[in-house]
This record gives C-alpha cells, sequence and structure tokens, in this order.
C-alpha cells in the first residue's frame, strides 16, 4: 500500500444497517475485521442509502478512520437509483479509489470513472434454482449479477462452489475471482454463564435435550427433511427451529402434527444475540438439510460452539463443516435419522468429531479473511 496519503475504500453498506444476519453480519464482520487490523492507515467510507437500524449500524466498531456516508433520499425509488448509478458521483468526489460491493452488487459507472469495483458474491442460488424466487425477482437479480460481472476489476467468492457458479454462469475467467471463505463472528464459541443460559431456555421454554438448526424457514432450507427424522429418534429429543417464518413453515407444521410430533418441534422468531449464542450452547446437534448454499455460515457458528452438525449434499456444506461431519442426501429421511443419532450426546466418536471440526474451522476466523480481503486491494493500488 501506499504510505503518508490516506486511502479511501468505499464500501456497500446498505446490508451492514438493514439486515441483522447473513449478508448483514458478513459486511459488520469484515468491516470490523479490517478496522482492527487497519496497519495500512486506510479511510474506510460505509454507504448507505439510509441509518437503517441504529442496533445494527452501532455495531461497526468506533474508528477515527471509519465513517458511514448516508444519502437520505425522500423516496425508494430514488434510493435504489443512488445506489445503482447516482453514488458513483459521490466516490469520485470523496476520492475514494476501491469501491466494494459486500452483497453481490456495484454501481454502473464505476469502472468508466477509473475507481476499482471489488465485489463478493455469496451465491447463484437465483440462477441454479430459480424456483424458489419469484419470476421478476430472479430477473431483477441476474441483471445486477451481469453489470456487477462487468464493473468489478476483482470479485470475491466465499467458497469454491460459488467460484465455479460464477465462472459457469457469468462466463468469468478464473484469474479474476478470488476465493476467500467467509469469516464467523467472533462471539460464537464464547461461553455465557448459567444463568444468562437458564434465563434464555426458560424464556423459550426450551426443552433439555434438542437439535437446533438456524435460518429462514423456507422450501430450500429443507428442515422438513429433520421433522420427518423426528420420529426415528430418541422420543425426548426435540427440535429448535430459529428463523423468520415464510410459507413453507404451514407445511412443516402440518407434517410435524401428521407424525405426532409437533410437541417436540420449537419454531422462534426474533431472537436476539445473546439467547441464539445460548441456543447454540445448549443444543447437542446442529442440523443444516439446506437443498442449495453459496456457504452456510451456520455450520461455522455451530462448530465455533462445539456442536457436531449433520448437513446435506448437493452444494457446499462439506466446504463449510469439514470432513470430520456428515452429510446426507436431500430427501433420505433414514439417513438423517441415523446420523442425528450418531451424532447425539453419549454417541461413540462424538467428541473426536467436534475436535476435528473446531480444527478445521480455524481457518474461517475473521482476521484471516480480512487479511486476505486486504492482499486483494493491495493488489489494486
Amino acid at each position: 500500500m501506499e504510505h503518508n496519503k490516506k486511502i479511501l475504500i468505499g464500501y456497500d453498506a446498505k446490508r451492514i444497517v438493514r439486515n441483522a444476519t447473513g449478508l448483514g453480519g458478513y459486511g459488520r464482520t469484515l468491516v470490523n475485521d479490517i478496522i482492527k487490523r487497519n496497519e495500512q492507515g486506510l479511510e474506510l467510507l460505509l454507504y448507505a442509502p439510509d441509518k437503517g437500524r441504529d442496533e445494527l449500524r452501532n455495531r461497526i466498531a468506533p474508528s477515527p478512520n471509519a465513517r458511514f456516508v448516508f444519502y437520505e433520499g425522500p423516496c425508494r425509488l430514488l434510493r435504489d437509483y443512488w445506489r445503482m448509478r447516482g453514488i458513483v458521483k459521490e466516490l469520485k468526489r470523496d476520492n475514494v479509489r476501491i469501491y466494494h460491493g459486500l452483497t453481490g452488487e456495484l454501481p454502473m459507472g464505476l469502472k468508466a470513472s477509473g475507481i476499482k469495483g471489488v465485489v463478493t458474491i455469496h451465491d447463484l442460488i437465483f440462477m441454479r434454482h430459480p424456483e424458489y424466487y419469484n419470476a421478476i425477482d430472479v430477473a431483477i437479480y441476474k441483471w445486477k449479477f451481469r453489470v456487477a460481472c462487468k464493473e468489478a476489476t476483482r470479485i470475491i467468492a466465499i467458497s469454491e462452489r460459488t467460484k465455479h457458479d460464477i465462472m459457469e454462469l457469468g462466463g468469468v475467467p478464473e484469474e479474476k475471482i478470488d476465493l476467500i471463505y467467509q469469516s464467523c463472528n467472533p462471539r460464537f464459541g464464547c461461553e455465557l454463564s448459567q444463568s444468562v443460559v437458564a434465563d434464555v431456555k426458560k424464556r423459550f421454554n426450551i426443552p433439555a435435550r434438542y437439535i437446533l438448526n438456524v435460518g429462514t424457514i423456507e422450501e430450500r432450507k429443507n428442515i422438513l427433511l429433520a421433522v420427518k427424522a423426528l420420529p426415528l429418534l430418541p422420543d425426548d429429543v426435540h427440535l429448535v427451529v430459529v428463523g423468520r417464518q415464510t410459507k413453507y413453515t404451514r407445511k412443516v407444521l402440518d407434517t410435524a402434527r401428521s407424525l405426532a410430533v409437533e410437541h417436540r418441534l420449537h419454531i422462534l422468531c426474533g431472537v436476539d444475540d445473546t439467547a441464539l449464542q445460548a441456543l447454540y450452547q445448549c443444543a447437542e446437534v446442529f442440523v443444516y438439510p439446506s437443498r442449495y448454499e453459496g456457504f452456510g455460515i451456520p455450520i461455522i457458528e455451530a462448530v465455533f460452539n462445539r456442536l457436531p452438525v449433520v448437513a446435506c449434499t448437493g452444494s457446499c456444506l462439506e466446504e463449510a463443516g469439514g470432513p470430520h461431519n456428515l452429510y446426507v442426501a436431500p430427501d433420505d429421511t433414514l439417513a438423517m435419522a441415523e446420523a442425528l443419532k450418531s451424532m447425539l450426546i453419549g454417541a461413540e466418536g462424538r467428541n473426536e468429531r467436534i475436535a476435528g471440526s473446531l480444527e478445521y474451522v480455524q481457518r474461517f476466523r475473521g482476521n484471516d479473511v480480512a487479511a486476505q480481503v486486504l492482499d486483494v486491494y493491495a493488489k489494486l493500488i
């Protein structure tokens, strides 16, 4: 990097200030890690169409070298236009050298302005499995993907699976793509006090023994497979599902009722960070039966909390969980039940699987990811 001269890096911070999990978590974790190891004296400008949620915005660590820039347009249409085109004028005005689209988007005209573009692409599920989206959304996402590929100087893929999808579906040459696995929020793996854990379990009426799942309750996430496996597990083992509900939730509940296991299924929404950490801490197994993912960060969170994982084959979940966890076909109920049984407390080899997984996921520690992203920036300066 250049010395004795401030280098300004801009970021698309829309989801940093709006999304509590997923893409928002990725952006906040990465920016905070870069702030912590900012030896080069970079100045980080976080561009957002509005202030979003105070609680999320305030998760960015205070730093003299990082600040938000808000557009505050009067309507959504203008704010969307600003993100996709109008922002380029502000980036030039602010002397931004590199603009990083943290969630698969870059503004039109970025390359022509002389500003280097970096974009992180998390997944191309809307192209691999358009049946999970409405047609209008698919068309918009495809257009944004094409724009991002055109405007980007470098593309960051968060998994080998996503890298290959970018190459195949976007026609992007391999040499333009950097593979940098997603990091995990450092709070995962930090043990909470027993009083805090007890309060959370009481508040949500959590049973003594349970399998945990975290993620939007939608068809692609396939939690129905774990519900179907419940009757084949010990009667005192429950399933706790944490995530935003969709129409698919009705199908999940109806199936649980038909199998007479509805009393063993607990669906929770609006779970705060501390409560989620407590739920990870007390579970016996983490289940993630998704049919297709770009990476699968909840698996990493679970392993850092010393949970064995059962997930599904077909996308990239083996990349996230490593070889010590178990993976089954997304429609194989019997295999799912057998895998979950073999991961319950007291099962032979369980502790060895956990130890091996913990060693594997050290590669996803936040500082390593920040260092790799900073290397991408350094090559563009």
